[in-house]
């Protein structure tokens, strides 16, 4: 399974706009829950063996970030 690791960032691009990224640098993560840098939590799904998180929360058009699209910070 392909996870989140703390002091990494992670980041995908709005479904709507193109040219809009929606970065997370991850501090520090328990089992079911990761927390970025600013303190905010998030829970942690899995889907095809990849950790995935939603930042901006649950709707139709919400981005999704996925542990295998991750950059060293």
């Amino acid at each position: 399974m392909i996870k989140f690791q703390p002091n990494m960032t992670y980041s995908t691009r709005s479904i709507c706009d193109y040219d809009t990224i929606i970065s997370v640098r991850i501090a520090k993560r328990t089992e079911k829950t990761v927390t970025d840098i600013d303190g905010k939590r998030y829970g942690i799904k899995v889907w095809d063996g990849v950790e995935q998180i939603m930042p901006w929360g649950r709707f139709s058009m919400a981005p999704t970030i996925s542990a295998d699209k991750g950059v060293a910070a």
